[in-house]
């Protein structure tokens, strides 16, 4: 695994030598106690040294909406029938990560809003703007988001479609499906539609300016959205490609790099030095450094992991950078 730096033999317990072999040959399994890793070297199993962390799972929160749903997602259970609209993952107390990932469960459209970006948001006191990001789990034959204006107006014509209501058609209700990826920068007019089931990634800031509400009796932020909007159609970009080996890249050149991966075994994830990545399996499962991780849950991985995936998997990768870093062992 990259980051070891020493490979001297220690005694290996039954225990370590137990979990060694369910991760696999050739991987490592880190201990986070002793900052050590287990891996098999040409005279047997050995403790190397890691410098890297261990893969930290995040906390998992749920958050009932009135435009949620009661179905939910593969991995999620929903026993007592609750009207879930939101389930994202909570980084380690104390920390401020870049990015967040959430699950959203529409019944009924979101507001149209829009976001700050970095620029606006660090005048404003923030650390920065949000960008963000969906991957179509599942959509209803009919299921749209609004991307962007159908034409170009004024700052004051789309304050005046937001108080009068008529933003609701000037918004470009776009067709989405299972499958579809849409990269949504900061300053895009923009509401998730009904009848979807997604994952967002986005930059980690609680900064979202309503412009219009349907009439829900919610706070609008009409002076400051309207002041960061940008009042035009938007081009859905598509930024993906097929990069190999069970790995896709799902868009780059923005403020993060999605990846999806779907691939048996075991490989070494390396991150840039400070970039972290988030871990997301959409199914399936597997092992990173030593420990089971399945759907419904979310990883951050710094510095580096031993992952080992089991077949028939689909792995969603996410980290804040503008392009593609070499962050995957070959398989």
């Amino acid at each position: 695994m990259p980051g070891g730096v020493g490979d001297a033999p220690h005694a290996v317990t039954p225990a370590q030598a137990a979990a060694y072999t369910a991760v696999g040959s050739g991987a490592y399994l880190s201990d986070a106690r002793i900052g050590r890793g287990l891996r098999r070297g040409d005279d047997g199993l050995r403790l190397g040294y890691c410098a890297a962390m261990p893969a930290t799972k995040l906390t998992t929160i749920r958050v009932e909406k009135p435009w949620g749903r009661t179905q939910l997602w593969p991995g999620f259970d929903n026993p007592t029938a609750a009207q879930v609209g939101e389930i994202w993952f909570e980084a380690p107390a104390g920390t401020d990560p870049d990015l967040m990932v959430k699950y959203l469960f529409t019944s009924e459209k979101l507001s149209i809003q829009v976001h700050e970006d970095d620029a606006s948001a660090r005048a404003a006191g923030h650390d920065r703007g949000k960008d963000e990001a969906w991957v179509i789990l599942d959509a209803e034959p009919d299921a749209t988001i609004a991307l962007g204006l159908n034409h170009v107006v004024s700052s004051d014509t789309l304050r005046a479609a937001a108080l009068d209501g008529s933003i609701e058609t000037l918004v470009d209700w776009k067709s989405v499906h299972a499958g579809d990826v849409i990269y949504s920068p900061a300053r895009t007019v923009h509401a998730i539609g009904a009848g979807l089931t997604l994952i967002e990634v986005q930059q980690n800031v609680d900064l979202t300016y309503r412009l219009y509400d349907y009439g829900r009796p919610r706070e609008l932020h009409l002076d400051k959205g309207i002041a960061v909007s940008d009042p035009k159609p938007f081009e859905i970009v598509d930024s993906g490609h097929d990069a190999g080996a069970g790995r896709k890249i799902l868009c780059e050149g923005g403020k993060f790099v999605m990846e999806r991966w779907s691939w048996a075994g075991a490989r070494d994830v390396t991150m840039p030095d400070g970039v972290p990545g988030w871990l997301i399996p959409i199914a399936g499962g597997g092992v990173v450094d030593g420990a089971r991780f399945v759907a419904g849950e979310c990883w951050m991985v710094d510095g580096g992991a031993a992952l080992v995936v089991d077949a028939g998997s689909d792995l969603l990768f996410a980290y804040p950078l503008a392009d593609v870093a070499p962050v995957l062992s070959a398989g």
